[in-house]
């Protein structure tokens, strides 16, 4: 098995490093590296977005954690990534974000803000939250790698991230956001595929896609007593946090900045919903399914010095695979390999694209040699993609507390700082740049106290309160403040952008 995954990773790097290839000979401006010229047509638009949602969190993490917590019930956090963080999301921002985005000429979030605004400090202000706060959200997903990395081929952990870290900066450092959507739309076909054979061979081994739901329903009633259920809260704070959450997430809205006109739209809103759904399904049906093969005993687990036991949940999903998967079925383990990397690498490059942007676009002071007049900005975004990759490393390396901390926060506080201002000035001619700074900097202050006090059990709550909490504060600033300047609305809101 071993030997079939080390030949299925050598084809897939190949692969990336000659799409990355490829991009770089496309690849001449800044707008070609950041966007992809804005030339993107309706299905790579969707499998870039696609990919980006999903990482090795979900199918390890996410799965085995709150398939076994809610058991069925964690199905609802897949239709709500698939209807409200996928479809949704295309329906609602992307016809306007990609027109109001070249009205304004801005191709990053922070850019955005400041010219919708005419607030020349919120620029800095968004683009140290991006940097601050997605660098460690990056470097989280790259040590998830590691450990798989480790466990299925014996490779030490330290050199699994140098080789992911090397093969994700070939392809994203030569041929930019290119040659992220054209390896994203490969990696979604890999990712669907993955899914689909997974759910369909562990429900399989149980007894059949039908029969093995009622089983799980039998099996989660016998292993979680009702007192140790997760309240309703908890479970529709975390449908709303990993659904509408994303409206507010950077590396997530810049797809729309890069589409091709609006006529892609209700296209790429379908097959992001479709792939959303089998993705999302795939994953937490499987992790509910673990109660079928596991009971409260033989669940991973470590002992606990005092006594008593603690559950293992990101080993649940591997120890399922690899548990299951077993005689010829043990060579879909190199294709679910495949599934996770793939969902890992495309998150990863949109991340790290977005996070060196904060400084290459954001922060820089001027991107032009003030010697030879030419333009240096797409050197500038390869040299710092490389070193974003590299700091990436160093965080995975080196887990320091305050960078967990900084893990633990992020989802929140970038999308509690961006979802408002964002939203709210696609759509609304009457939010001040008063409101703007309010709604951001609530955002951020809730998600940080209300992480604290609550505690990070209970972090999908304190996102999703740190998410609607500037929406209202940002309307109540607005109609104390003075209206924007017309000369900005009337070039935000101006019908010429496709």
């Amino acid at each position: 098995m071993v030997r079939i995954g080390v030949l299925f990773l050598a084809a897939f790097f190949a692969l990336m490093t000659g799409v990355g290839i490829w991009g770089m000979k496309k690849t001449k401006t800044l707008g070609d590296f950041f966007l992809g010229g804005r030339t993107l047509g309706p299905w790579v638009s969707a499998a870039a977005y696609g990919a980006s949602y999903f990482s090795a969190v979900i199918f390890i993490g996410f799965a085995g954690t709150q398939g076994w917590q809610f058991g069925l019930s964690s199905l609802w956090i897949a239709l709500g990534n698939a209807l409200v963080g996928a479809g949704a999301a295309w329906l609602v921002l992307a016809r306007r974000t990609r027109r109001m985005t070249q009205n304004l000429d801005a191709m990053t979030m922070p850019e955005f803000l400041q010219e919708r605004y005419g607030a020349k400090h919120l620029k800095p202000l968004a683009a140290s939250v991006i940097f601050f706060f997605l660098l460690p959200y990056s470097a989280s997903v790259f040590k998830g790698l590691g450990h798989l990395f480790e466990a299925v081929f014996g490779i030490p952990y330290g050199i699994a991230l140098l080789v992911m870290i090397a093969f994700t900066g070939v392809y994203l450092i030569l041929g930019g956001y290119f040659a992220i959507a054209v390896t994203d739309f490969i990696q979604g076909i890999i990712m669907f595929a993955g899914a689909a054979v997974m759910v369909l061979v562990i429900s399989g081994k149980g007894g059949g896609l039908v029969e093995i739901f009622g089983k799980t329903a039998e099996a989660y009633a016998l292993h979680i007593p009702p007192e140790k259920r997760p309240p309703f809260l908890t479970v529709a704070s975390l449908v709303f946090m990993t659904s509408f959450g994303t409206w507010g997430l950077p590396q997530m809205t810049q797809k729309f900045y890069a589409i091709r006109n609006g006529r892609v739209i209700p296209r790429a809103a379908a097959v992001t919903t479709v792939f959303a759904l089998v993705i999302g399904f795939s994953a937490y049906a499987t992790g509910a399914f673990s109660h079928v093969f596991f009971t409260p005993e033989t669940v991973p687990q470590r002992a606990l010095p005092g006594g008593g036991s603690q559950i293992l949940y990101d080993q649940i999903i591997p120890a399922l695979l690899t548990g299951q998967l077993t005689g010829g079925l043990r060579y879909l383990l190199a294709l679910i390999l495949l599934l996770v990397l793939s969902a890992s690498m495309s998150t990863l490059s949109s991340l790290v694209l977005v996070s060196s942007s904060s400084v290459a676009i954001d922060l820089s002071p001027s991107r032009v040699d003030a010697k030879t007049g030419k333009d240096r900005s797409v050197a500038m975004m390869r040299f710092l993609s490389a070193v974003f990759i590299v700091i990436s490393y160093f965080i995975s390396r080196f887990q320091l507390n305050f960078i967990v901390y900084l893990m633990s926060l992020s989802w929140g506080v970038v999308s509690g700082a961006f979802a408002a201002p964002y939203i709210l000035g696609l759509y609304s001619r009457r939010i001040t740049k008063a409101a703007a700074y309010a709604g951001m900097i609530t955002g951020i202050l809730t998600m940080i106290t209300l992480f604290f006090i609550l505690g990070s059990s209970r972090s999908p709550l304190a996102a999703s309160i740190s998410i609607i909490l500037p929406f209202a504060v940002a309307a109540a600033v607005s109609a104390l403040t003075r209206p924007p300047e017309k000369a900005i609305l009337d070039r935000a809101f101006a019908e010429t952008g496709s």
